[in-house]
């Protein structure tokens, strides 16, 4: 009788099961960055934001069809050499291609085009020649890209008449933990010409980043998102077989929404602000200068600025 009434008991009730609370890298996979974006964030500290020497516009447009125009000018106010380019994008989002042609002042013309997500997914492909009408110099370069959960390959054939040179790269990710390598191989002469190595550590707010370079070369970033409105990082770089250690501090800072400040300083005492000013949607304002902190009154700063149109 007692059997029967706790067999009852246990059918009437169903047992309860507790559920445990999976890791958050358990149920959610990412894509790795390509390895010439490892330690990107840290990278647009000190570049992002300046343009000291350097007069510049920068137009966007977009027609109804879509097709894409980007017209850039500049002057470099050292040399007082000007140059330019014009830009066309299109993209056929059906098919998953898309077209991308430039001319330059320097008489060079390039043409992009690639397919993605269409043979499999996370797979693109492309294909950029070049043309300088002047000389009749041609170029060209096969790409190929791979991208899924953990892993980011990719693998580049450049068209050379004497032989062509491989540039191949992959970056492994999991738990925040990233490792990449990446080579050129030089078919003409079965040569190794580049072999570089990455380790990283990437959060929301937090990115580490190191790397040796054809095993002269040493360097690394850190990169720390302070809260919303303030960014900093740190890089380091050294060459082997000499004691020169370059070595930089940056930081942004979000005035509102529509202002930045951004600053660096480096070991060589080299001074760089830059200010960026959104005057209206579309229309945006960048100054800059660079100052040398050993000869304040000697001269020899510089100063730039920026103007940037899209509609």
């Amino acid at each position: 009788a007692y059997v029967s009434s706790a067999a009852a008991a246990f059918t009437a009730s169903p047992p309860i099961i507790h559920s445990v609370p999976l890791s958050p890298y358990v149920c959610t996979m990412a894509v790795p960055p390509a390895y010439s974006d490892l330690g990107k964030s840290a990278k647009d500290i000190f570049n992002k934001g300046y343009g000291y020497g350097v007069l510049k516009l920068d137009v966007k447009t977009k027609s109804q069809s879509g097709v894409e125009f980007a017209t850039s000018g500049s002057n470099n106010t050292d040399t007082g050499k000007s140059g330019g380019h014009l830009e066309t994008k299109y993209k056929v989002k059906e098919l998953g291609l898309s077209f991308n042609q430039k001319w330059n002042t320097d008489n060079t013309l390039t043409t992009e085009i690639t397919m993605e997500d269409q043979l499999a997914q996370g797979l693109k492909l492309g294909l950029d020649t070049s043309f300088v009408p002047n000389t009749g110099k041609k170029s060209a370069k096969l790409k190929t890209g791979y991208k899924r959960d953990f892993v980011n390959v990719g693998c580049d054939l450049d068209f050379d008449m004497a032989g062509p040179t491989v540039h191949a790269a992959a970056v492994l990710g999991y738990e925040g933990w990233l490792a990449g390598y990446q080579l050129a191989f030089d078919t003409a002469k079965s040569k190794l010409t580049q072999n570089n190595f990455a380790l990283g550590y990437k959060t929301g707010d937090f990115q580490l980043h190191t790397n040796v370079n054809d095993g002269i070369e040493f360097g690394g970033s850190i990169y720390q998102k302070v809260n919303s409105n303030m960014e900093t990082a740190v890089h380091l770089a050294w060459t082997a077989g000499s004691n020169n250690t370059r070595f930089g501090i940056g930081a942004k800072y979000q005035l509102d929404k529509d202002a930045s400040l951004s600053t660096k300083v480096n070991n060589a005492c080299l001074v760089g602000v830059g200010y960026t000013q959104t005057l209206r949607p579309g229309v945006k304002l960048t100054l800059s200068a660079l100052i040398d902190g050993k000869n304040v009154n000697g001269g020899g700063h510089k100063v730039g600025m920026g103007f940037e149109l899209e509609a």
